[in-house]
Formats: structure tokens, sequence, C-alpha cells
């Protein structure tokens, strides 16, 4: 039986909301929607796999919601943000808040439904590794019990942060990480840490990987990702 996901739109533009909706239902999704953050956050959105996010809404932000679910509601569902906004600026502070995707409007219905089918896609990976007691990552496996780090037969020691960092980017391949994103996800609210930390961490992380330290990536100006 094809599992069917359940999809939530908030977009204050009421064409633009009934577009998605009849579209994303067309493909087999089961579909709510919203017309304000502030009706949102009377829905349950833990029963939700993605929601579809507009940035510009009128009293609370799409941006704010998204830290609302992040920070307070700590949800773990997909956000992909709607926007006509489209400096760097802009794409940072969605990636930071935790953001998988970002679609700057007008958009074609053909590249939302793309994107959401690959966000869906990666998010599903994600709940059966969390589910595993490993992760495979080509020739790479972290073992989530014991957190040793297995390349072919060698074990790799590697503290708690390095291991923490290592299972954040392996778990979603692909996915840009910013440097606040990984110190608000591995580092302690209470401990003060800067960016540099991150890098620091990433440096003698690869550097005990050795040639498969090269699966760690950096994309300058906006973060790391794992590619295989």
């Amino acid at each position: 039986m094809k599992e069917t996901f359940r999809l939530l739109v908030v977009e204050d533009e009421e064409d633009i909301n009934e577009i998605l909706k009849f579209n994303l239902e067309n493909e087999g999704y089961t579909v709510d929607s919203c017309f304000s953050a502030e009706e949102a956050l009377r829905k349950d959105l833990s029963r939700y796999d993605l929601i579809l996010l507009d940035v510009m809404m009128g009293k609370m932000s799409g941006y704010n919601l998204a830290q609302k679910i992040r920070k307070e509601l700590q949800l773990n569902v997909s956000i992909i943000f709607l926007t006509a906004r489209t400096t760097e600026n802009d794409l940072l502070t969605g990636f930071n808040i935790g953001a998988d995707d970002y679609i700057t409007k007008p958009f074609s219905i053909k590249e939302l439904e793309a994107r959401v089918k690959a966000v869906l896609k990666r998010g599903n990976k994600s709940s059966s590794n969390a589910a595993a007691t490993s992760l495979q990552l080509g020739e790479l496996i972290l073992d989530l019990e014991s957190k040793r780090l297995y390349i072919g037969k060698q074990k790799i020691d590697l503290s708690r942060k390095e291991f923490d960092i290592l299972f954040l980017l392996g778990k979603s391949p692909g996915k840009i990480y910013s440097r606040e994103e990984i110190l608000n996800r591995i580092w302690e609210s209470d401990v003060i840490v800067t960016d540099r930390t991150v890098d620091v961490n990433m440096t003698r992380l690869r550097k005990k990987m050795e040639a498969a330290g090269s699966y760690i990536r950096n994309k300058p100006g906006f973060g790391y990702y794992f590619e295989i």
C-alpha cells in the first residue's frame, strides 16, 4: 500500500493557497491549509510530514512560526519556505531556522512538486535511520548505540561532539547546515561557543576520517553538508 503523506499549506494569498492544495492533492497527498501562522498554531502540527510555509504573512511571519515549531514545539516536521525574497541573507535566515528547502516566487507547480517529493524522501529516510541501531553511509557505518564510527573494518574513535556532527550531516545527505544551526543542535544552550568551534571540530573530524573526510563538504557562505 502506497504511503500517504500529510501536508500543511500556510499561505495568506487565497489563490496561491487553493492552487497548491488542489495540485498537491492531485499528486496523492493529504493536504490541509491555513491562511495565517496563528491559524496554523491552532492545529496539531505533529500530524504533518511537511509544511509549505509562506514567509511574508500578517502579524506573524513564516520565519517566526518556523522558530516556534523548531524551538518551542520541538518538532522535526519538514519545512519548505515559499517567498519572493531572494537575497542571500533571506536564504541564510531560512536555513538557519531549520528549513529543508526554499522556493522563490513565482515558481512552477512541477518544480514545487519535485521539491516536495525530494524533501519527503529525505525525511522518510531520516525517520527510518532514527529507529535503527546503525546508519550506513557508503563505506561508513555509524553505530548509534556505542557511538562509534567504522570505516570498513576500521574503528574510528570520535568525541561525542564529532559523532553528533557526523550523524546530523549523515542522516540528511545533501542538506546544508549553517554553522549557527550546527551550534544550536549540537551544543548545550548554556555553553558559550562560537562559529569557529564548528570549524575546529570539522577539521578534527575530517582528519580522523582520513580519505573519507572528503564526504563532508563545505559550501562557502552557507555551511556544511554530507555527500558520498
